[in-house]
């Protein structure tokens, strides 16, 4: 601990605060149009263009002879378009899978941009290293100077690419998010959502490019789909998804730097890849969404699935004991309800415990009995199990003998106003079996 403490004291804002802007612009421009992405179900397209861009910025360096960031944009953003081009054609004319399409042209152009990143490297600094895996801690030594200030030269180009992206997205919202969730409905609105496609794809390259002197082109993949999916994770509003993923970006970004200084002392090593922990830093982040997302994660979906069986048995207890007082029992050993419903003990014990807060039983010795809170309930259960029992027979066709499966499971989601409408299948007030079909009672 004193390691780390006496690494992150060496911190300074001249040199890291200029690090960290830059990853946070660079999180935050790619995640933002990764979302859509992400919900187009195009991840790999970001990975395609992100590698595709390359022989359209060799391309640019041999037609002008310059790494100026214009004529790379340029050629970034005319391959990004061409490659979403090229995927679509070879899809449909050679009637292969979008997936295997994709593979097909961004291995394709990555290998001819290779091949000419390689040759323009003889006459000019273009190291295919650093396109491939990014130099954001030298960022500080490369500057320009505006309004008297000497500012890392790759901080404007992310800060002018990160609100185009913003200006763009929220210009064409509408028809980004109908095109990204439904392309037929788009068209059939007047919305071109091919010229969306590739205005996005664009979008991408550009991002792609800027990017390409902070995190470089294969770690700028991660900051393209990992804050997008994560976002995706925790919330279904597009809005909400683009803001978080935006913060996603972002957080990444600062705690890359700060785990890239802080967390290699811990092992007696100086310092690691500052990039490398920020795409760390976003996985991890991702992971703790797939495991505590409020809807989609592994726990919250147990924690749901857990409190639904809760609930389910408790129902299934409430009719039990109701049962037992219509045969003349005030109250039903704990043991013969267990065995009754199947439920381990610990579950059981659980069941119990939520009844008895709910005060919907009480505790007789090793039985339990129901209160009149918990009577209103089960009565309720009953009469929905029973004019789910009559309606199946009686409406459906279905067998006496085959009805009470199914009208226990329907039993848990059937409420007040859809029992009125199924007692017209019940107007003698008794099931298929001959059982009273009990009144409605306010205690639910």
């Amino acid at each position: 601990m004193s390691r780390m403490l006496e690494a992150l004291s060496t911190w300074e804002w001249s040199l890291d605060g200029w690090i960290v802007l830059a990853g946070v612009l660079c999180g935050v421009a790619a995640a933002l149009p990764g979302c859509f992405l992400v919900l187009r179900r195009m991840s790999l397209m970001g990975d395609a263009i992100s590698h595709a861009v390359l022989p359209g910025l060799a391309a640019a360096f041999f037609l002008t002879g310059s790494r100026a960031s214009l004529p790379m944009f340029i050629g970034a953003a005319v391959v990004g378009v061409l490659t979403a081009v090229f995927v679509e054609w070879v899809s449909r004319f050679g009637k292969v899978d979008e997936g295997a399409s994709m593979g097909v042209v961004f291995t394709t152009l990555f290998a001819l941009g290779l091949v000419m990143i390689v040759q323009a490297a003889d006459s000019v600094d273009l190291d295919p290293g650093c396109v491939l895996y990014g130099a954001i801690e030298l960022t500080p030594l490369d500057t320009v100077s505006i309004a008297g200030l000497d500012i890392p030269r790759v901080v404007p180009i992310l800060g002018a690419v990160t609100l185009i992206n913003i200006v763009f997205i929220v210009l064409f919202y509408k028809e980004l998010k109908i095109s990204s969730f439904d392309p037929a409905l788009a068209t059939s609105l007047g919305i071109n959502a091919r010229l969306m496609n590739y205005l996005l794809m664009g979008m991408v390259a550009v991002t792609v490019v800027a990017s390409f002197e902070s995190v470089g082109n294969i770690l700028v993949v991660a900051m393209l789909v990992v804050p997008g999916a994560a976002a995706h994770m925790l919330t279904d509003r597009l809005w909400v998804m683009l803001l978080l993923a935006g913060i996603i970006g972002a957080a990444s970004a600062i705690l890359g730097h700060i785990s890239a200084i802080a967390i290699p002392p811990l092992f007696g090593y100086q310092s690691t890849n500052t990039a490398g922990m920020m795409a760390l830093c976003a996985g991890a982040i991702l992971a703790l969404a797939v495991l505590f997302g409020p809807r989609y994660g592994l726990v919250s979906r147990a924690i749901n699935k857990w409190r639904l069986s809760m609930s389910i048995a408790s129902d299934d207890l409430l009719a039990l004991l109701a049962r037992g007082e219509e045969n003349g029992y005030a109250s039903l050993p704990t043991a013969r309800l267990q065995s009754q419903l199947r439920l381990r003990a610990f579950s059981m014990r659980s069941v119990v415990r939520r009844l008895i807060a709910l005060k919907s039983i009480i505790p007789l010795g090793t039985d339990l009995q129901l209160t009149e809170k918990g009577r209103g309930s089960a009565k309720n259960l009953l009469r929905s199990h029973r004019l789910w029992e009559s309606y199946l027979s009686d409406q459906m066709g279905v067998r006496p003998d085959h009805v009470h499966a199914s009208a226990e499971r329907l039993e848990h989601v059937t409420d007040q106003q859809m029992r009125e409408e199924l007692a017209q299948s019940a107007p003698d007030g008794t099931d298929p079996h001959g059982h009273r079909v009990p009144e409605e009672s306010e205690g639910e």
